[in-house]
Formats: structure tokens, sequence, C-alpha cells
């Protein structure tokens, strides 16, 4: 018994010392974002472990527990909601029920979740799109994609694409009451490299009659070339998103070969045709020094795989690999990026780029903020900083579409 009682006692102590992340002092409700990391760390260890014996997989137990936090349509006084689809791609529309005189605003948001899961449907993010319909008396559109590894890239793209062509035609946009010309593309996280390039892509379609006014890129994942670039370095034990998940996950975007996620772990996943990209993910010179801070720039380690896997180098997947003449084109972007974040410093070189090129950028940085802090606004997972977070979206989108 004594055996056993020390046994326990011992996994006890391993667990907790592995899913224990000491919290920086700057972040506000300490006690709150420990107890969350704990519930996000605890879950990653029994899908990995449930993985590894065979039982399901990572991504499916972690879908199964995001899916009971799904809830279904509801209308109130202010705004009509609807889940339909548009070209067989899921929807759910959020319509202004007050009069207007003049055409409304638009808003298209994508919803993160590293490709693999997520949707629309979580409370989180119905309840972020409802107070965007009706604080801006805007017409919101929150979409679904297909997600990895059931459909790798570019079938989220081509999700994407395929809903903005059928919403950005005329007929569509008079049926809904939007004004063309004030159309705005959101998107968190794995969403926002999805906003990101899509917003690329439109914008030079000579197909798409109308524009996209403004993209707004919160805390987006622009890149796969470097998998050590200094955010990922300073959080790579991270408060709920570490870099070994974000890894497994992006690997599964592309493909189910197990080769991929153990060169990303060395950086040593691209192939040598690469190396002219190279210029457009360097953070040495494209990070401020106060985040470039000690550390040493070196260029991931190129022809080290075993594989050539092209989408590495696609800019619909890593809208940072785009060219300077592609990028000139955008329209005015906000970009939002939090300190403790593994994708900390793809926002921050996207925004340098797109100033570099004289494209009209808003950058904001959350000193206390955290991955995914948008997902955090509701009970019984409410943070102060996600609601913050909200509220300075909000504020811009309100401004300036």
């Amino acid at each position: 018994m004594g055996f056993k009682t020390l046994c326990l006692g011992l996994f006890c102590i391993s667990f907790l010392s592995y899913i224990y992340t000491p919290v920086p002092d700057n972040i506000e409700e300490t006690w709150k974002v420990m107890a969350l990391d704990a519930v996000a760390k605890t879950c990653t260890f029994m899908a990995l472990c449930l993985e590894n014996i065979g039982i399901m997989r990572y991504e499916d137990f972690i879908s199964m527990i995001i899916r009971l936090d799904y809830i279904q349509p509801l209308s109130d006084e202010y705004v009509t909601v609807i889940d339909t689809a548009f070209v067989d791609i899921p929807v759910r529309l959020y319509l202004p029920k007050r009069k207007s005189e003049i055409p409304r605003r638009a808003v298209i948001y994508i919803h993160g979740g590293g490709f693999c899961f997520g949707s629309f449907k979580q409370r989180a993010f119905d309840f972020l799109n409802r107070w965007t319909a009706e604080r801006l008396d805007a017409v919101v559109v929150g979409m679904d994609y297909r997600l990895a590894p059931e459909h790798h890239f570019p079938a989220q793209f081509e999700d994407g694409i395929t809903l903005l062509k059928f919403f950005l035609q005329d007929e569509i946009l008079a049926k809904y009451g939007v004004d063309p010309t004030r159309i705005a593309i959101s998107g968190d996280s794995s969403g926002g490299t999805l906003a990101a390039a899509l917003t690329q892509q439109v914008q030079i379609d000579p197909e798409v009659r109308h524009k996209i006014k403004l993209q707004a890129l919160l805390y987006p994942g622009l890149q796969v070339i470097d998998s050590y670039v200094p955010s990922h370095r300073e959080n790579e034990h991270g408060v709920v998103l570490t870099r070994d998940i974000a890894i497994k996950l992006v690997s599964l975007f592309f493909t189910k070969d197990e080769a991929l996620p153990r060169a990303m772990r060395r950086n040593q996943h691209m192939p040598l045709e690469s190396r002219p990209l190279f210029k457009f993910v360097n953070w040495s010179t494209l990070l401020p020094d106060k985040y470039r801070k000690n550390h040493v720039y070196s260029e991931p380690m190129l022809g080290r795989s075993a594989y050539s896997l092209p989408a590495l180098m696609d800019s619909r997947a890593s809208p940072l690999l785009a060219s300077d003449a592609q990028l000139q084109n955008l329209p005015l972007t906000y970009v939002l990026t939090c300190q403790y974040d593994l994708l900390r410093d793809d926002g921050l070189m996207y925004a340098s780029r797109l100033q570099n090129l004289g494209v009209q950028v808003a950058h904001e940085h959350v000193e206390d903020g955290i991955h995914g802090a948008l997902s955090y606004m509701t009970s019984p997972l409410n943070l102060r900083i996600g609601l913050r977070i909200k509220d300075m979206y909000i504020t811009w989108l309100d401004k300036n579409l």
C-alpha cells in the first residue's frame, strides 16, 4: 500500500510539474489564467495519452471538448441570427433588426483553432460576432471552413475564397443591404492567417469587382518557414499554446507525415529552394529592437528533411511570403499582437513589411496579452484581457469601416 501511495504521489508531482507554467507578473487575474492554463494542458496531456495508446487522435479529443461549447443560433431584440450556407460553406449570419436608410457595413469573421478545430458556433465567437453586429449596426458573416487533418491545405483557403466571391456579388450584397465599399475581413490566430491570405488574393483577382476596405488580423500566424523566432523561444512553454502543440497543429494542416513536426522542432523542415524567401521572415531586420533582445539570428537549416512539401512555400498558407508587389495592393490593415504569444513576431513582422511598403497599418500591442484571449470572453472562462482586446478591435473597426 505504501509503495502504491508513493507511486501515485510521484505521478501527481510529475503531472503537476508538466502542466505548471509560471505566469508573468504583469498578467492580470493571475489565478484565473493559471487555472485556465492548467485545464488546457490537462486536456492536452489526456489527448496525447489517448493518441499514444491508439484510442483516439489528439485532434479528435480536443474537438470533442470544444464542441461542448457550441451554441445554437439565437436571435434577440437587436439582431437576427441565422445558420445557413454560401455555396455549401457553413455560415452564421448576424443581421441587425433596426431599420437603416443606407446600406450597412459588413464584417466577415474567420475563427481560429489551429486549422484543426473550432467553429463560429463556439460561445465566444458567437458573442463577438453578435456584439459586432449590434455595436456597428453591421451585417456579420461568421464562416466555417473544412478542418485538418481530414482536409489539408489548401482546402481552408479554397473555402474562404469561394465564400468571398459569392458574398461580394452585387445581388448578394443587395439582398443583405450591404454597402460594397464598406466590407471588412477579420480573423484571429489561424483565422487571421486565412483573413490575410484571402485579402491578398481578393485585392488582385480581376474576377472580384468589389474589394475589401480593410482587414483586421488578431494575433495571426503568418509564416511557417522559421519555427524558432524570438517569440517561439520566449513562449516555448507558454500559456495555453506551447511550441510543441503549435508545431503539431500546423503540421496537421499540411500533412499526416510525422517527419514534418520532427523536422520543424529542429527548424530543419524547409527545402533548399526556399532560401530566397528567407528575407521575408528575417526577424533580425523586421522586428523592432525591443523584441529582438539578445537573441541571435540564424537561418533555418535547409535540405535536411527527406521529403519535399511545396505548400510550405505557398503564400496562401504563409501570407508573410507574399511579394512586395502583392503586399502593396493591400487595404488599411489592423494588426493586434500579444506579448506572451508564440505567434507574436509573425504579426510584428507583417506590420513592419506593410509599413515599409507604404500600406496604412494600425498596430496595437498588448503587453499583458496571451494567445487566444478572444476565446475567453464568456463564462466560465471569461478573462478581462479578452474583453479588453474585443473592445480595442471593435473601436478600431467602428472608426475605420
